[in-house]
């Protein structure tokens, strides 16, 4: 039976039809994990209890990024901190897919409590890319998107701060999608900046994360900011076939210096395919985008301090064997050993931020320089529909050439920032293949970001689809080592 790179859409239709049943999909995805996850280390466990499920999802397995807690199940977070913690409760998002037939497949690895851009900051395994085990796969969401992109799994579960979903979707050629902040209850995810956090999804078609979409979402009293309603999504979206009417703006801040030639040169094809498509497109100007990754890495990590200051190996976590003699000695050895490198950075750096006498002149401007980044993307949607842009400025580098220069990592995200500060939807579609400007010019995934207005996902899905329809990428983006 060829299940190879289905849809979960298509993968229900096949049951729908009795060619298959979702046993016979669980061991297909099962032998797929025993054969390949080693070289990748997309899981950092897998389950092994099947069982027949409702519609919508009936059993389709999914991978669940090791940050939603599930109960009785183990989820660490990717830390030692927690490397036996086992949640009594459910998150609200893993809670209502299953509630719809969605299986759990496994825990997808991840860079430590979701801080990092490489997959590489994991405490247990580092992520490799399926398109070149040699490259990152993205992060801090690695694993989930390099499991959907080896065929490890239909589709998987990530969080998006800042660009954590839309930048490996781009590295690893597959659909990144993260909903307007609130949209999706963060209930019963660990909490890095929880201003910023948001759930989304790792599919293969812009309708699977649609599918997704509108059975994640909706109003959860347990959550503070989860937004009142529920979003659906109108059928008739999937039988627009062209973009006329629509308004595409490409800011020239997201194309200026510092993006590698090839990647631009993509970019730059699929601003003319939507316009072969009918959309207008618009160049205009984002003027506070550059001071975006400045304000980002001032506000998360102020908010990752507050977080993580549970995490003291007391209450619940990893506590040291070695002989402690005050508890300042507690402290530093239960979080010292515990925690890596990049929370540990994150956490010193927000307690700076928010210290006396540094509040008003970091925290405080950061949070000005956000209201203004909110202001400057509602003025630009009073004027086009949508943003396209690159999601990242280079295709995937290789295994620890940015680990040892935070600051060169942390400007990878430059693209995907800004969205993430204004709280607005996004969507990373591949448009192609790009030379990596290494010395080996080695040709790897290239993703097409779209934004649109706050609340606008139905807009943004329709635009994606109608790009993803025009484009022969699906059956490209298969990495060759995994092809069925």
């Amino acid at each position: 039976m060829e299940l190879a790179y289905k849809s979960i859409l298509e993968l229900r239709e096949m049951m729908e039809s009795w060619e298959i049943t979702g046993k016979e999909i669980w061991e297909y995805f099962l032998e797929r994990n025993k054969r390949y996850n080693k070289e990748i280390w997309a899981f950092l466990n897998t389950l092994w209890d099947y069982k027949d499920t409702n519609w919508p999802l009936a059993s389709i397995p999914l991978g669940i990024k090791d940050i939603f807690c599930e109960a009785g199940i183990p989820t660490s977070g990717a830390s030692k901190m927690l490397e036996n913690f086992i949640p009594p409760y459910e998150s609200t998002i893993t809670h209502r897919l299953k509630a719809a037939g969605a299986l759990s497949f496994g825990k997808c690895n991840m860079d430590e409590f979701a801080m990092g851009s490489s997959g590489e900051n994991s405490a247990f395994s580092m992520t490799k890319n399926p398109h070149g085990t040699n490259r990152i796969p993205g992060g801090s969401s690695s694993g989930s998107a390099a499991a959907v992109a080896a065929w490890l799994i239909p589709a998987s579960l990530g969080t998006d701060t800042g660009g954590s979903i839309r930048q490996p979707a781009s590295m690893c050629g597959i659909v990144g999608f993260k909903p307007s902040y609130g949209r999706n209850s963060r209930y019963g995810v660990m909490p890095m900046a929880s201003s910023l956090d948001c759930p989304g999804t790792f599919t293969y078609t812009v309708r699977d994360a649609s599918l997704l979409y509108e059975i994640m979402n909706g109003y959860d009293k347990k959550e503070g900011t989860s937004l009142p309603g529920h979003d659906e999504i109108d059928e008739k979206i999937w039988k627009t076939q062209d973009l006329q009417w629509y308004k595409i703006w490409l800011p020239k801040e997201y194309m200026s210096e510092g993006i590698d030639i090839w990647v631009k040169e993509k970019i730059l094809e699929a601003a003319e395919k939507m316009k072969a498509l009918g959309a207008e497109i618009v160049d205009v100007s984002l003027p506070m985008t550059k001071y975006a990754i400045a304000a980002y890495y001032i506000i998360c990590p102020a908010e990752v301090c507050t977080n993580l200051a549970r995490l003291d190996g007391i209450r619940y976590g990893f506590n040291s064997e070695d002989s402690r003699e005050s508890l300042e000695d507690i402290y530093l050895q239960n979080r010292g050993q515990g925690l890596g490198s990049e929370p540990q950075r994150r956490s010193i750096l927000g307690s700076y931020v928010l210290s006396a006498g540094f509040y008003d002149a970091y925290f405080k401007k950061a949070a000005q320089i956000r209201t203004l980044i909110i202001e400057d993307f509602k003025k630009a949607f009073e004027s086009v529909d949508a943003i396209i842009s690159p999601v990242s400025p280079s295709v995937a580098w290789k295994l620890g050439e940015k680990s040892e220069d935070p600051l060169k990592m942390y400007l990878a995200d430059a693209f995907t920032i800004p969205a993430s500060l204004a709280g607005i939807p996004g969507i990373s579609l591949p448009c192609w293949f790009a030379y990596s400007e290494d010395e080996e010019k080695e040709l790897l995934p290239v993703g097409l970001q779209i934004l649109t207005p706050q609340f606008h996902e139905q807009r943004l899905f329709e635009i994606a689809q109608v790009y993803e329809q025009t484009t022969n990428w699906r059956s490209q983006m298969i990495p060759k080592k995994y092809k069925v």
